[in-house]
């Protein structure tokens, strides 16, 4: 089943998708922190910053011609997603979560998904099933382009219209603040050989149950998605 099967008039006209404001201020700009992150937990994904290599804030600051603000705060983010290790008084060290901890990071994450999807698969308004059919779309396209980068932007777009979509901003927080923490390992699997377009069919389920209000097939089609990033994620740790 695609969006193509769907009953003409199924989907609405305006182009809409609010956006979990309250968690993420601005999804629009990247601040500087946010880009020495997703910079930084890359070479620890891929293995150039190994496991034990200190991460020296006026070090990083030099190399990347900024000031030690967002060094920390990057750091700070990289603590929380277990990348990297906070040793009091000795500075912060490059980590990798436990094969447990990093499996429940993504239970957890499969079941807010989960609970976001079925939600906006019953209160999401006209103009906003129309945004996430529209983002959805783009998301087609670009998984033909073969830009995981770039793939990765719009898929956060994705994520975020869902969870807008829930019409309850409080799990909406907790489930954007659970993906910071598991993003660094969901960016990274995009760089599997042919993931953009298997992320794509996955979607696709999801976008058809919520635009046919079917809330426990849009649940189910969500968690079986994070589900296959977690698998995906593991396929790439062994190849780097």
């Amino acid at each position: 089943m695609t969006l193509d099967d769907l009953p003409p008039g199924t989907l609405p006209a305006e182009p809409v998708v609010p956006r979990v404001d309250r968690a993420q201020p601005s999804l629009h700009k990247v601040t500087r922190a946010e880009e020495l992150r997703l910079q930084l937990a890359d070479e620890i994904v891929r293995g150039t910053l190994a496991p034990g290599a200190p991460l020296d804030e006026t070090d990083i600051a030099r190399r990347f011609s900024v000031s030690r603000t967002p060094v920390r705060e990057a750091l700070r983010q990289l603590v929380a997603s277990g990348l990297v290790e906070a040793r009091p008084h000795r500075g912060a060290v490059v980590a990798r979560p436990s094969v447990e901890r990093l499996k429940s990071m993504f239970e957890a994450m499969a079941e807010l998904e989960a609970l976001c999807a079925g939600l906006a698969a019953e209160r999401m308004a006209a103009s906003e099933r129309h945004g996430l059919e529209a983002i959805h779309e783009e998301l087609r396209v670009l998984s033909y382009a073969g830009n995981p980068e770039r793939f990765h932007e719009v898929n956060e777009r994705f994520h975020n219209a869902i969870y807008a979509g829930s019409q309850n901003g409080y799990i909406a927080e907790i489930t954007l603040a659970t993906r910071v923490r598991v993003q660094p390992f969901r960016r990274a699997q995009f760089r599997n050989l042919g993931r953009l377009a298997k992320s794509q069919a996955e979607h696709d389920r999801v976008v058809v149950a919520i635009m046919r209000g079917d809330k426990q097939g849009a649940a189910a089609a969500m968690r079986a998605h994070i589900e296959l990033v977690r698998g995906e994620y593991e396929i790439y740790a062994v190849s780097v």
